[in-house]
Formats: structure tokens, C-alpha cells, sequence
């Protein structure tokens, strides 16, 4: 019977209303960006619907750590990635604004990817090397006009609730720029959506924001040395949000 109503809720209300949200805020994202309110629009419009998101998918949101970031500094925020409501979670409740870099494929979705266009978000583009490092540039250039951006190291979802493995894109960004990185856990998003799956399974979520990394301030001298440092930030990153997953994350 609970099954029943649960269903019957996101057929009439839950889906209807995740749909109208979601236009409205790309559109306002959109409008509001290129009338010169990037800053703003760019981010509380988005905020306000992951809040409104989370809300109306009945999934209960905590936020462990939040003191830990100060608003009036640029970070490189690292996640694991366990389903699609990492997003919400993140967007809604990490209470600093943010640039996102996304896969390439969501610049396509109608008014969504306009939105997030305007909005300053980082599509990446991995065709070619060279495609790559533009990607790395733009992200970059984002961070040194006084924004923070999360990145998702393992680069899609997981399909097992593990913690993948960690690409340099991120950590070679912190190098180069001498910013701290602030390693993220998520917990619960997994049973919500997992990859491959469109429907919705209300379940708690929570994310754990964890201390943050200081910069390395040596200029590496050799392409041998810069690894070992990139490695050294993957290392310490990863130990840092396995700390935090629920032990079901860490057994399966």
C-alpha cells in the first residue's frame, strides 16, 4: 500500500512539480546571467531548487562540517560521486557559491544546458589532449576570478556504492593554482538513483564536508616531482572521504 502511494505521489505531484521548478530556475539562471547577474543567478537559483528537490523526492539532507569552509575564499571542492542527487546535495547545502564541471553530454538537454552555459559552469571536453587542457584552463580561469568549483574525480557515477578511481584533473587545478581542496562524502545517494535508473527511492542522505587540504606552495621542479605531489593530494583526499562513508560503502 506504501509502494502504492509512494508511486501514485510521484506520478501527480513529485514529478509535475520537479518539472515546473526545474524550468523555472534554468530560465531564471539563464535571464539573470546574461543580463549581467552572473554572480547572483549563477548559483542561488540553483541552490534554491536542489533545495526544493530534496524536498519533494521525501529524502532527508544532513550536513556535517559546513563551518569548516570560509565564504570568502576559493576552494576545489572533490565528492565521490554516488548517484544523481549528489547534485542537490551539494548544490543546495554546501552554502557557497560554486561553478560545476560537467560532462559534455548535459550541455545538450533543453534549456538546462543554456542555463548552465550562462551560468559559468565547466563542460569537459576530453576528444583530445589539447581539448582537455582547455577544459583545465577554463576551470582555472573560474577559480582566479574568486570562485569555488566541484569536480567529481571518479568522473561518472559508481555502480557498485564504492569509491572509484581518481582522476588528476582536479588536484593538477590545486597544484597549479595553489588552492586548497576541500574532500567531500556523500552518503545515501546511491539507493535514490543509482546510475542506469530513473526511478526515485526516498532514502536520507548526507554529506560530510571534511578539513581542508592546504595548498602546496613549492613549485615543483620535474614532471616526477609534480606527480608525486598530485598523488600525494589524491591520496589524502580519498583517505578523507573514505573516513566518512557509511560502512555499507566501504563493504560492498
Amino acid at each position: 500500500m506504501k509502494r502504492l502511494a509512494l508511486i501514485l505521489y510521484q506520478l501527480i505531484i513529485g514529478a509535475p512539480l520537479s518539472l515546473v521548478i526545474t524550468l523555472i530556475t534554468a530560465i531564471t539562471t539563464f535571464v539573470g546571467c546574461i543580463c549581467g547577474g552572473e554572480r547572483f543567478f549563477s548559483y542561488y537559483p540553483g541552490k534554491i531548487w536542489s533545495r526544493l528537490i530534496c524536498i519533494l523526492s521525501l529524502c532527508p539532507v544532513k550536513v556535517v562540517g559546513k563551518e569548516k569552509i570560509d565564504k570568502k575564499k576559493s576552494y576545489i571542492f572533490v565528492s565521490n560521486h554516488q548517484g544523481a542527487y549528489d547534485i542537490f546535495l551539494i548544490f543546495g547545502y554546501i552554502g557557497q557559491p560554486i561553478k560545476w564541471v560537467m560532462k559534455q553530454s548535459l550541455r545538450k538537454i533543453p534549456l538546462v544546458g543554456l542555463a548552465c552555459e550562462a551560468a559559468g559552469f565547466i563542460f569537459v571536453d576530453n576528444s583530445s589532449p589539447q581539448a582537455a587542457a582547455k577544459t583545465i584552463r577554463l576551470a582555472e580561469e573560474k577559480l582566479k576570478n574568486g570562485a569555488s568549483i566541484v569536480i567529481f574525480p571518479e568522473g561518472s557515477r559508481t555502480r557498485t556504492g564504492k569509491l572509484g578511481i581518481f582522476k588528476k584533473g582536479a588536484y593538477q587545478m590545486a597544484l597549479d593554482l595553489k588552492l586548497p581542496i576541500v574532500p567531500i562524502t556523500i552518503n545515501g545517494s546511491y539507493e535514490i538513483m543509482p546510475i542506469d535508473s530513473y526511478q526515485i527511492h526516498p532514502h536520507k542522505m548526507e554529506m560530510i564536508i571534511h578539513d581542508p587540504i592546504p595548498p602546496d606552495e613549492t613549485q615543483p621542479e620535474n614532471l616526477r616531482e609534480m606527480t608525486t605531489k598530485i598523488r600525494k593530494f589524491i591520496d589524502q583526499s580519498c583517505e578523507s572521504i573514505v573516513s566518512g562513508l557509511w560502512e555499507k560503502y566501504k563493504e560492498m
